[in-house]
């Protein structure tokens, strides 16, 4: 396996809102499409054998912009001010959950390694990056890329020490599974696992302890990693592309984890690539191991 390592990406106002119903990290799809989008520009620069095949996401700091008061109940949006119109009105205000983080991808790429290893496509790579959206954000650094081999569990672990202090994110769709075979709600085993458990304890001096646990151990969070279609595939006005059948869609949410970059044995564990399952309408981005088990 080749790789390519963009290490701490500085990304800018993020979109966070990375479903109807979630807020915090940015969408699966988000970093697929910026994937795709990079390929595509360095397909356009003279690469032209490169292929980009799946992607690693770690993330190295993630600043949501919200705020609590003392003695609130609930996280407020931190919105930004937009200009006064022509008429010095205040416009109408639209809430856009941000963040800005602190990201390294790793990369799996085949093509030719000449056109790679050249002296000067560390700089290409990092001058197209910067011309680049990631997230809806604004990119506004990036370390200097390197390309390595990965063979040996040797080589693993090389490639995940760079990698560190970092979270690498996975998928926990086994959670779910577990929960709906049981019988649970696809929203109740969600909830399930994210839910936070507040339990006090009275002490034999009278004084009360105070636990809170969750149903299992790890740092679970709800993911959004694709969509599902909800319409067939036909025309809708004013579609951007009119030459590729367009459909309506909704976002797919499953459970994810973030786990420490030093805990991970195999790349295919962290390796997320694209996944359509056309029978069922669903267009989803998956990890590597998950496909082939699949399959």
């Amino acid at each position: 396996m080749k790789v390519l390592i963009l290490p701490h990406l500085k990304i800018h106002n993020a979109n966070a809102l990375s479903s109807p119903f979630t807020i915090g990290f940015p969408a699966m799809t988000a970093w697929l499409g910026f994937v795709h989008a990079l390929e595509r520009k360095l397909i356009q620069a003279g690469l032209s054998d490169l292929m980009l095949q799946s992607a690693a996401v770690v993330s190295h700091r993630c600043d949501v912009q919200i705020y609590k008061g003392e003695g609130d109940y609930v996280h407020s949006i931190i919105g930004t001010g937009n200009p006064l119109d022509k008429e010095g009105s205040r416009p109408a205000f639209i809430e856009e959950a941000r963040c800005h983080l602190d990201i390294s991808l790793v990369i799996e790429w085949s093509g030719n390694e000449d056109q790679v290893e050249q002296a000067d496509f560390a700089e290409q790579l990092q001058a197209v990056i910067a011309t680049m959206k990631v997230a809806g954000g604004d990119v506004f650094s990036v370390g200097k890329p390197s390309i390595q081999s990965v063979i040996t569990e040797e080589d693993t672990a090389q490639v995940l020490r760079q990698l560190m202090p970092g979270y690498v994110l996975i998928e926990r769709r086994d959670l779910m599974i577990e929960a709906m075979q049981q019988g649970a709600d696809a929203l109740d085993a969600l909830l399930g696992y994210l839910t936070v458990h507040h339990q006090c304890e009275q002490l034999e001096d009278e004084s009360v302890v105070w636990r809170s646990q969750r149903k299992t151990s790890g740092w679970i969070v709800p993911i959004a990693t694709g969509f599902q279609g909800i319409s067939p595939l036909g025309e809708a006005k004013n579609q951007r592309d009119p030459e590729v059948p367009h459909r309506f869609a909704e976002s797919v949410v499953t459970l994810g984890e973030f786990v420490m970059a030093h805990k991970i044995k195999h790349l295919d564990n962290i390796l997320w690539q694209y996944h359509p399952d056309l029978e069922n309408d669903l267009y989803l981005c998956q990890q590597v191991n998950a496909i082939n088990e699949h399959q």
